[in-house]
This record gives C-alpha cells, structure tokens and sequence, in this order.
C-alpha cells in the first residue's frame, strides 16, 4: 500500500506521539509498503535524528512550521494548517491509498485535504487526551476544553476510521460519536520495537549519581508537566523515601515543573535522593528505563501510557496510579502493581507502600521483571502493524463513496 502519514509532532522533539509516528512509518516502510511522512520541519541546523524504530526511513515532505511561546514545551513546532502547494501537490503526485493523521486539529486537516482531494479513505489515530494540555495553551480552560471537544467529534464523523490507543479510550470515542456513526473505531495501541530494546545497554545509575551499590532506583519518564501528575509521584516517592532509605529516584525528562520538582527535591527529606536528567535523547531514555529496578508512573491523562509498554519490555517492574489506558497495559501482581485512584487511605500513601513492597522484596521484583519481560511479547511492533494493516485493507474494503470522492478542482 501507498500510505501518507501526517503529523504535527515530530523529531527532534520527543514525546509518544513522535515514537509512535515513527514506528509506524519505519515499520510499514520494513512491511512493504511505501511511506510518505508530512511533518514540521525542525529548525535550521537542528537534525531531525531518530527515536530508534526499525525500517527504511519515510519519504519525508516537510511542512512549514513555527515555534510556540512558552509555555509549550521547547522545540514542539507547530506546522501551518495550510501546507505549502509544493508539499501538496508531492502529496497528491505520491498517489495514496490511505491517509493517517495522527491528530484531528492542524494534521487532520491537512490530512482530510489530501484524502478528499485523492479520493481515498481517511484514517486517525488519537494519540492524546488534548483537553487536557489545555493550560498551555488557552488562557479561558473550560471554553478552549469545549472547542476542542466539538471539534474532535466532527473530525472523528468525517474519517473512515478512528484508531484508539487502548481499549478504555476506544469506548470512548465510540461513545462521543454515537449510535448510527459510520466511522469505524479500532483499539490498536502501538507497538513496541523489541529488537531495539534489547539491543539498549542498561545505564548504571547507581555509578553515574553516586549512589551506593544496594540502592533501589526507581525511574519515572516522560515530560515534567501538570498533565504527568508528576508532582503526586514526587510526594508518593518521598514518603516511601522515608521508611526506606535505599530508595532513589531518577525524574528522565524535562518540563515547565522542572524548577518547581528541584526545589521539592532540594528539602531535607529528599537531599541526595532525586536525581534529574533533563530531557535526553530517546535510545539514552531507554538505557536509564532499562537500568532502574522500579518504574514509576502516575500519569491521569493518557490514551495508552506507551511507556509502560517500554518499562515491560525492559523487564522492569512497575507502580501505577490507576488510570485511563494502564490496565490495558499492566497485570496487577504479576508485573505490577496498580493503586486505585479511590484507595481508602489515599493514593498518595497507597503508591508509597507499592515502592516499598518492591523495594523490600528482590525475589517478587525478580517474578515481577520475568513475567514483564513475557507479556511484552503480546505488544511486539509487528503484531501491532499486522493489526493496522488489516483496518487499512477493511476500510479500502468498504469505504464509503460520499465521503472519499475527490474534491473537484478549482
């Protein structure tokens, strides 16, 4: 197949979406088919790199893109809505059989575009809960929270299929566009590109921040941010900190709460015990993931909690706050363990205790790490793919006409 994927968050920035896109793109290209890639292009002299996927690179089709203001995270560019005719008009000589967005706002209409102007089925994967990243970027949070909303249901109506990351999340989009929809909704979460993983070296974290050798590391990735929960993690760390003084913690990533998380980390309970990294590039991410003993995840505001798969895959325990997408990810007491959100003595503390047990007890974090290792076989990238390509074969199968014939020329 003949695929244009769209996106409006790619290298050099780093987050989900960009290692899904990525995998997706790199891994169909190994599959067979022929991938086109419209994405921001990065800023002059910054080389876009790599999340580390597997697969030929893309065909790449840049669009014209700006840096936001603070306080959108640094290097997320966003594209124009309107792409460039030179890039349009490549898009449309690339002759698609399908087009991908990879989210309903600047990439979904470009994307809507080039499929009604091809005559082709339109597809999109929902990466993220956008409502809730609406504090960068709407002063008024409750009106900008519903224009995105009414937003992304249309957006939603207008595609051949929707693909949700998680089962949780799959519910829900069928449920916001309702009885009668026409739009077929898929949970296809992302795979994860085993060979790469195994072929990462464990950092040696205890070495690198000087910590002392029977040190139990615990890891959480991902953007320093409100919407990470990040704040309730560093709480939940400082009191299981407390009762066990081997607990270190390593916050891999970078964001506008960074200052703030320091500050918290620089008081007397926690002096020597956190260390940062900033944001770091992806296969280092990795290596520090697959050197911890714990990973700590807290997050409220996930379609599919990628990195979770990752920490699996690593062979890494983990300790979740219950959340969308996570039980989509974990076995509570087999490779986890998941605190529910409404635990009687708080979350706060029932997350702390789940440290500790794991701290306390190398033979389950042992159990824990082997059955990990296992079920992340069932997220392998190829299984994942195999499950894109058949909706890619369903909605070429049955799309409908009213919805795919080409726009006319003007």
């Amino acid at each position: 197949m003949r695929v244009i994927i769209v996106t409006e968050t790619y290298l050099p920035y780093l987050s989900g979406v960009t290692v899904s896109t990525e995998v997706a793109a790199r891994g169909l290209g190994r599959r067979g088919h022929t991938v086109m890639l419209l994405a921001p292009r990065a800023r002059r002299g910054v080389p876009v790199g790599t999340a580390g996927a597997a697969g030929p690179e893309p065909e790449y089709a840049w669009l014209p893109s700006y840096q936001l203001p603070r306080p959108v995270p640094f290097g997320y560019r966003m594209p124009s809505m309107i792409p460039n005719a030179p890039t349009f008009r490549r898009a449309l000589a690339f002759r698609p059989e399908i087009v991908h967005a990879q989210s309903p706002f600047v990439a979904g209409s470009i994307a809507r575009s080039i499929a009604r102007r091809a005559g082709v089925p339109l597809v999109q994967t929902h990466h993220t809960r956008l409502t809730e990243y609406r504090h960068y970027l709407w002063p008024v949070s409750e009106i900008g929270a519903a224009l995105v909303d009414g937003h992304t249901r249309r957006f939603w109506a207008s595609c051949d299929a929707v693909i949700a990351p998680s089962r949780d999340f799959a519910i829900e989009v069928s449920g916001a566009l309702g009885e009668g929809s026409r739009t077929i909704v898929r949970a296809i979460p992302t795979g994860i590109d085993l060979d790469t993983i195994d072929r990462v070296r464990a950092a040696d974290l205890r070495s690198l921040h000087d910590w002392p050798a029977d040190a139990v590391v615990v890891v959480s990735l991902g953007r320093l941010g409100k919407e990470k929960n990040v704040e309730f993690l560093l709480e939940a760390f400082a009191l299981a900190a407390r009762r066990t003084p081997a607990l270190h913690l390593v916050l891999v990533g970078g964001g506008p709460l960074e200052s703030t998380l320091r500050r918290r980390a620089a008081a007397p309970d926690l002096t020597g015990r956190v260390a940062f990294t900033g944001g770091l590039p992806r296969l280092d991410a990795l290596a520090h993931l697959k050197g911890a003993d714990l990973f700590a995840f807290a997050s409220q505001t996930e379609t599919q909690g990628l990195v979770l798969a990752e920490a699996l895959a690593c062979g890494v325990p983990v300790v979740a706050l219950d959340g969308p997408g996570v039980r989509d990810s974990l076995d509570h007491d087999r490779n986890a363990i998941v605190v529910p959100r409404d635990e009687p003595n708080g979350p706060t503390l029932a997350l702390a205790n789940a440290m500790c047990r794991l701290a306390h007890d190398a033979a389950l974090r042992a159990d824990f790490a082997r059955e990990a290792r296992r079920t992340a076989r069932e997220a392998d990238v190829d299984v994942r793919l195999g499950a894109l390509e058949a909706l890619y074969e369903h909605v070429l199968a049955q799309r409908v006409p009213s919805r795919t014939a080409p726009l006319p020329r003007s």
